[in-house]
């Protein structure tokens, strides 16, 4: 009968590894001991860590202390790894060690068992690559983990939710422009206020989104500093003068990111405070897409009982069972996301806090939620800004009986006829039902010329000159 699993050895002993798997012993204690949950480090996680190993094992055989076919073969195997080997070969799930030892252990074990393979031995062999002593050579989980922290989460950001931002600001800015001239009544505390342009409404919204977009930037340059090198809790101990610099010039190259050596690695491996920081500006760009979607949601209210000041595209039926209706559903979407994002920013600031002496064991729940977050406000606003921000249209209607109808523009008389003066109009025609410029007229308070001169919706949208 054809055995289903071969024997491998670590330091504890022998375990039984699935014949067709290219890890090792140790990732199949780990897929033994932590059967909990289904969720496992992305692939933009994996690849970078990858690239991690690449430039290490360049940066050894550089400093002469991994031979040049050891070094070579590391590599390669690095660059053979696809999508979906990813897959295939990294099962670990996020609840492991928290220093994430196992993960780096499991990239240990896949590449030399991929470089052993490509040089005619058998997987689990380890040799002539050995998963500790070669692909691990100089480096500990304690300083690549991290590293691969910050490199995935620069590479997330780069790749996902700044192109992402970058299309949604710039529809904004196309809106803004488009509703320039439109003029609404303005809304605080949910009542009628002075109006104001739609056109400044949607500028607003564009500088809250660049606003967010700095300050997610100005988190991540700190990133761009990395641990390596570093290896068992910052000491540097067992690497070669010079590796760090050159570990991190080919980590440069491979990701093309600018990324230099930490002055201190320590301090990304006892704390992750930046981790913190970008936790808090992801969630201020939440908490603007929130105030967004919801403005836009309540703004389309309707169609026929609502604000209907907004016309959202209509996407697919709303309902079941209510024929003909249509829900702001791309809003809702995103909406969600915004909640999803505060709430694994709040776990990954309480993690972020609760290191301890010289090392912080939340590390693969800090990149999870960091990555999940950027998949997902990524995802979401590229979505909403397709799908219901492009097509958005102003319903100039239905704004312009809100303006007529508002008692609000009262506002303009007060610096003549005084604030008193100015709401004894307000609350007379709002109790007698009349227009404005009846009760003014009615009240004998302000000349019925001086009333139409003074009580102009577009100049009360700016200053005055």
């Amino acid at each position: 009968m054809k055995q289903n699993h071969r024997i491998e050895t670590d330091t504890m002993g022998e375990v039984k590894v699935p014949i067709n798997a290219m890890w090792g012993a140790q990732t199949q204690r780990s897929l033994e001991n932590f059967r909990i949950g289904q969720e496992t480090f992305p692939p933009i996680f994996i690849r970078s860590y990858l690239a991690i190993k690449k430039a290490c094992a360049t940066a050894n055989y550089e400093c002469n202390t991994l031979q040049k076919d050891i070094a070579e073969a590391i590599k390669k195997a690095c660059d053979s790894i696809t999508e979906e080997d990813i897959a295939k070969h990294f099962p670990l799930k996020i609840w492991q060690t928290g220093s994430g030892t196992q993960t780096n252990m499991n990239l240990n074990e896949v590449i030399a068992n991929i470089a052993n393979t490509s040089l005619g031995s058998e997987p689990g062999t380890k040799k002539p690559v050995h998963p500790n002593d070669h692909v691990n050579r100089s480096q500990s989980s304690n300083d690549t983990f991290p590293v691969a922290m910050h490199i995935s989460t620069l590479m997330a950001l780069r790749d996902q939710l700044y192109p992402a931002l970058e299309k949604m600001i710039n529809t904004l800015t196309q809106k803004a422009t488009e509703f320039k001239d439109i003029v609404k009544i303005g809304r605080t505390h949910m009542q009628d206020a002075v109006p104001i342009t739609l056109g400044q409404e949607f500028a607003t919204y564009h500088d809250q989104l660049t606003s967010a977009k700095k300050r997610i930037e100005n988190t991540a340059e700190e990133l761009t500093h990395i641990p390596i090198g570093g290896t068992a809790v910052g000491t540097g101990l067992n690497t070669p003068p010079g590796f760090a610099e050159r570990a991190a010039q080919h980590l440069s190259l491979y990701t093309k990111l600018k990324l230099s050596p930490m002055d201190n690695p320590a301090q990304a491996m006892a704390a992750h405070d930046t981790f913190s920081a970008l936790a808090g500006a992801l969630t201020s760009l939440a908490s603007a897409l929130h105030k967004i979607a919801n403005d836009i949601r309540l703004m389309g209210s309707g169609p026929r009982c609502g604000l209907g000041e907004l016309l959202l595209p209509e996407n697919e039926p709303g309902s079941s069972i209510m024929p003909g209706k249509v829900n702001p559903t791309q809003a809702e979407a995103l909406t969600m996301v915004c909640v999803q994002t505060t709430g694994l920013s709040a776990a990954t600031s309480t993690a972020c806090l609760s290191g301890h002496l010289e090392l912080n064991v939340y590390k693969p729940l800090i990149i999870h939620n960091t990555l999940t977050s950027i998949q997902l406000l990524s995802d979401a606003i590229t979505s909403f800004t397709e799908n219901c921000l492009i097509g958005l249209q102003a319903n100039t209607k239905k704004i312009s009986d809100h303006l007529t109808n508002s008692l609000m523009l009262v506002t303009a008389l007060t610096p003549h006829i005084g604030y008193e003066n100015a709401a004894l109009i307000a609350k007379t025609a709002h109790k007698e039902g009349l227009t404005l410029k009846e009760a003014a007229k009615k009240l004998g308070l302000i000349a019925e010329e001086d009333f139409e001169k003074l009580v102009n919706p577009v100049d009360m949208t700016r200053p005055k000159k």
